[in-house]
């Protein structure tokens, strides 16, 4: 399930994308899709691996369009030369990181003039509720370690050099997952409700009446907040 808004992220074939952040793949795979050129970077080995499993399976299955690279890296030193990228995707990581604005700098180093950068991040509300309702959600190790509020993460991007031009909202339904979490225990992955509705979050993906309830959701309790910025001219 995407966060970023393709609509408003508008990739277009051929570009050179980053993924910085990656996870285990599910921008670079529909960016890939849409015939652009994509680098999938995560600091995580297990991540990276899984990533570049799914991606042979999908090559074999002939469900590509053109070539993708997966590699382990970090954002605060990205392995690219400047100016190299048409776009960039960082989901749900800035909140992982001590020094977002040395994060900023290296995506605005590697960003061509005119490139389109899409920041993910949690909402400052579902934030403050699972740190009401579970003490560990902000003490696990490699988790959370700030709440944005929307003008804090805006005064990042913007003095870093980045225009933002749109902002969108994503996965409200993933909001009561994570209550659900929380109240289960977090180490319980094991624990039925939780297990439950994530069965609910799939089929979310492939029910369109499902995602139009959604995201009208998103406008009162969305998980995700984005931004999408622009490196001028």
């Amino acid at each position: 399930m995407l966060t970023v808004d393709f609509k408003k992220f508008n990739p277009q074939p051929g570009d050179f994308i980053l993924d910085a952040g990656c996870g285990e793949g599910r921008h670079t795979f529909a960016l890939n899709r849409a015939g652009c050129k994509v680098f999938g970077l995560d600091f995580d080995y297990q991540s990276v691996g899984k990533a570049q499993y799914v991606f042979r399976e999908m090559v074999k299955q002939g469900d590509t369009n053109g070539p993708a690279l997966f590699i382990r890296g970090d954002t605060l030193r990205l392995p690219f030369q400047d100016a190299t990228f048409d776009r960039i995707i960082c989901a749900e990581v800035m909140e992982h990181i001590p020094d977002d604005r040395g994060v900023v700098a290296e995506f605005y180093r590697v960003l061509k003039p005119g490139g389109v950068l899409a920041v993910t991040v949690p909402t400052p509300f579902t934030e403050h509720v699972y740190k009401r309702l579970s003490w560990k959600y902000f003490r696990t190790p490699g988790g959370h370690i700030r709440i944005y509020r929307p003008k804090q993460l805006f005064h990042v991007l913007t003095s870093g050099g980045l225009k933002i031009y749109a902002i969108s909202f994503a996965h409200a339904f993933h909001s009561l997952y994570w209550v659900l979490r929380c109240l289960s225990g977090l180490d319980n992955e094991e624990a039925k409700v939780p297990k439950l509705y994530h069965r609910f979050l799939h089929r979310v993906v492939l029910d369109n009446r499902l995602k139009r309830w959604e995201k009208s959701c998103n406008h009162l309790f969305p998980k995700s907040m984005v931004v999408y910025t622009q490196k001028p001219y």
